[in-house]
């Protein structure tokens, strides 16, 4: 059986200092909480908007950090700049809409094919290794291994959003996903088919030689799905982790994440 290892995304604590314009809480310190408490990796995503993760928290991030840095980022010319020039261990291209509240689907691989192979050129070219946060299809694993990348991140946000419409209370609260309002037979169909999907993607980038990870919206109640799924060796997880935070401490919310993602 594959490790699989849990990459900790710390832009929530970013979000709560941010909403205060203040340096509390101290994402610095979220770094030494992730490292001790067993994160296998940092994951932090550079917005163009800047509205949590701001350009001096990389430079310290990249400068203190004992575990691998995920540096997550748009296909922006001006944020490849910088991203070239503080050198993480990985770069993950991802898509970026300034009204989205959140990241809402997969590096659009065919439409930009253009702009994403001179950002892995680029990247390469600064010796960062490359991922591709691309949503769960055979498609789009070919053409990530086409443009060349080393990785490929699956968009799990549609499992994720029918989970929760299935599975707890979101149907009846003021953030149900109105498109996915329907028949609890009918969410279940489409549930297995999107866990299929997702599985059949996995197998077929490794296949043909890519690396594989997955991430959005998995938490403490559905992760375990995708720990089903062998090919996958790496899990990004923040917003869930930062949410059981508030309640149980950081390092314990990290640690119980990593035993449910701790493969025997």
């Amino acid at each position: 059986m594959s490790k699989m290892r849990l990459g900790v995304n710390i832009d929530h604590v970013a979000v709560l200092r941010e909403a205060r314009q203040v340096n509390d809480p101290d994402i610095i310190q979220a770094l030494y909480v992730a490292c001790a408490s067993g994160a296998d990796q940092i994951t932090i995503h550079l917005r163009e908007d800047r509205r949590h993760i701001q350009d001096a928290d990389v430079k310290s991030i990249m400068a203190l950090s004992k575990l691998p840095v995920n540096l997550e980022c748009s296909i922006n010319r001006d944020i490849l700049n910088i991203v070239s020039r503080v050198k993480p261990h990985r770069a993950t291209l991802v898509p970026e809409k300034r009204q989205e509240v959140t990241t809402e689907g997969g590096l659009d691989v065919f439409t930009y094919e253009d702009d994403v192979a001179y950002a892995i050129e680029q990247l390469h070219d600064s010796i960062i290794p490359v991922s591709l946060f691309v949503d769960p299809t055979i498609e789009a694993m070919d053409k990530s291994k086409e443009l060349g990348a080393e990785m490929v991140e699956l968009h799990t946000g549609l499992f994720a959003n029918l989970f929760a419409m299935l599975n707890t209370s979101l149907p009846h609260s003021n953030h149900s996903v109105k498109e996915l309002e329907h028949p609890r037979y009918m969410l279940s169909s489409m549930l297995e088919n999107s866990i299929e999907q997702i599985k059949l993607s996995a197998i077929h980038a490794d296949k043909i030689g890519l690396e594989v990870a997955a991430g959005h919206g998995l938490n403490y109640h559905n992760v375990h799905e995708m720990m089903k799924i062998k090919e996958i060796i790496e899990l990004n997880i923040g917003q869930s982790i930062i949410a059981r935070s508030v309640f149980s401490g950081l390092s314990d919310a990290i640690k119980e994440m990593k035993r449910l993602t701790t493969r025997i």
